[in-house]
């Protein structure tokens, strides 16, 4: 399976909708409800570009096997060296390394465009996820419990973090 690394096109936004729909439907990676439409999406796409926050993408064969981006991780300014971060698979090419090259490949543009600090928040549940940052040296930095409430449960949110040197 050849995967190819590289910076989306407005072509990968459906793609890119498609894999963050279902997460929306299927899990508690993403905390929002309601699935995205394709305006929104682009709306999303469209705002990375402008604010020249990286979005890369996973191909294979073809098509969008799983996406990264980094953004603001708050506003304020002396905030202005971190970026949270996202990396998502598409369900059907979970553990075939997919997410371990997007992560890699943000960590290493973050790197290049000087910041000093990558945060994850990932829910306390996805233990998988959070192995997963561990292997990068992501450290466990708190975790901010029953702030989101999906699927008729309260959700715990942990902070992992990285500091880029």
């Amino acid at each position: 399976m050849a995967i190819e690394i590289r910076k989306a096109t407005r072509k990968d936004i459906t793609g890119i909708l498609e894999i963050v729909n279902h997460s929306i439907i299927h899990s508690t990676a993403i905390y929002d409800y309601d699935i995205r439409n394709i305006e929104q999406q682009e709306a999303w796409f469209l705002e990375k570009e402008i604010l020249g926050q990286p979005v890369i993408v996973a191909e294979v064969a073809g098509q969008v096997a799983g996406f990264g981006t980094y953004g603001t991780f708050r506003v304020k300014l002396a905030y202005q060296y971190t970026v949270e971060h996202s990396v998502y698979v598409a369900e059907d090419y979970i553990g075939r390394g997919i997410g371990k090259l997007l992560l890699k490949q943000l960590i290493e543009l973050a790197k290049l465009d000087g910041y000093h600090t990558m945060i994850g928040c990932i829910d306390a549940d996805n233990g998988g996820s959070i192995a997963f940052h561990e292997k990068f040296g992501f450290k466990i930095s708190g975790t901010l419990n029953e702030v989101g409430f999906k699927f008729g449960r309260w959700l715990d949110l942990v902070l992992m973090q990285l500091l880029l040197k």
